[in-house]
């Protein structure tokens, strides 16, 4: 019997996107042209994920390309290029260097002015959906309603430390209140 290997979304995904650079998807070298991609911050906050755009990394004031500050994406929404409303030539482009541009000189927090903040920035001045209302909360709702993991592996990273704590004070908890 014939052993079938089911490709992850990510390798379904794989394919030429439109627009600047007309680059494609490629997970094993951590390319994820036009999407927003995210990668859970290791124990400190138990699987909530950053993001980024086009591979920003924004833990610091110091932006540097192709580098996330917590690891390769796990999971990737992908956006489509033609939902860009702001004019000018690679309006896509502008909006996200700009972005990068304004948070070069801020320092991010895990609470307020983070990651989430300077994608929405990009998002807002891209007028992405045509709308300027991005924020925080509504990047993190599209995520987690559109977003793809790259792999089993990924999924698991990304909620496995939430599940075992979450097992943790659920067992202290009955242990303290049946007794």
């Amino acid at each position: 019997m014939a052993e079938v290997e089911v490709p992850t979304a990510a390798e379904t995904d794989k394919k030429p996107f439109s627009g600047s650079g007309g680059s494609t998807m490629d997970v094993d070298r951590s390319r994820f042209p036009y999407c927003v991609v995210w990668t859970p911050i290791p124990v400190l906050t138990v699987g909530r994920p950053r993001a980024s755009l086009r591979f920003r990394r924004a833990a610091s004031p110091s932006l540097e390309s192709d580098n996330m500050a917590f690891g390769k994406p796990a999971k990737y929404w992908k956006l489509d290029p033609a939902q860009v409303y702001a004019s000018g030539p690679n309006a896509w482009d502008t909006a996200v260097h700009d972005a990068s541009e304004e948070y070069k000189h801020r320092m991010h927090s895990l609470c307020c002015d983070n990651c989430h903040s300077h994608v929405a920035l990009a998002l807002n001045l891209m007028r992405y959906n045509n709308s300027t209302n991005w924020n925080m909360v509504t990047l993190c709702f599209f995520c987690l309603l559109y977003g793809k993991y790259v792999s089993v592996g990924a999924f698991v990273k990304t909620w496995l430390p939430f599940v075992l704590l979450l097992g943790i004070i659920l067992t202290v908890s009955l242990v303290f209140n049946l007794r």
